[in-house]
């Protein structure tokens, strides 16, 4: 059945990221910095040795792009490549665009800080952590996880609350631990599977 192989990366640093604004769905390109995260993650994946059958990102740019020179650079230019909505980057509302210390100022930090880093709290007009997971994970379990399942060495490049939200299943977080983790820009995560979707082995690939 192979290694039941799932690795997730964050894109690189964005132009937003750069410039400390709520991002979001917002479609943004990356940075210098960003491309070379990128093309490095794609360059340690490469010397580990990890090829893949398939890979899935989101309907955003800065994911996209990301993978690209990932696979580029692992010298799987041609790989299959499904793209969809659901691994978006969580919806931040009106805070959309914002720069973050301009919104502590308009809001407080405690507001905006419960806006970020609670589970079930979402911005005006945006989605909280657990209305991302419910149409990340619904996706997760019917398109990307069966081909797992079945031996395929699979890659997914997305955001760091749509990968949250699959770590949180992954490895059984609690809300108040997710919401904690910090996934870094450009760092691929690796996890081998048990045939019951269990994770039997996890590893990150630092530089």
């Amino acid at each position: 059945m192979g290694n039941r192989l799932l690795v997730l990366v964050r894109h690189g640093e964005s132009e937003w990221n750069k410039q400390n604004l709520f991002t979001g769905r917002r479609d943004v390109g990356l940075t210098d910095k960003g491309v070379a995260e990128a093309r490095a993650a794609g360059r340690r994946l490469r010397a580990q040795g990890f090829r893949f059958d398939v890979a899935f990102t989101s309907a955003l740019v800065r994911a996209q792009h990301s993978l690209d020179l990932m696979l580029e650079e692992i010298g799987q230019k041609n790989l299959d490549v499904i793209r969809d909505k659901a691994l978006n980057e969580r919806d931040y509302g009106d805070l959309s665009g914002l720069n973050k210390d301009d919104a502590r100022a308009k809001w407080g930090d405690d507001q905006v800080k419960l806006w970020r880093r609670s589970y079930d709290v979402a911005p005006p007009g945006g989605e909280s952590l657990k209305d991302t997971a419910a149409r990340v994970l619904p996706y997760y379990r019917e398109k990307i996880l069966p081909r797992v399942i079945a031996g395929d060495n699979v890659i997914v490049a997305a955001h760091g609350n749509s990968l949250r939200a699959l770590i949180m299943q992954l490895e059984n977080l609690s809300p108040t631990e997710v919401v904690a983790r910090e996934i870094a820009t450009g760092v691929p995560l690796i996890y081998r599977l048990n045939a019951d979707a269990s994770v039997a082995e996890k590893q990150e690939l630092v530089v």
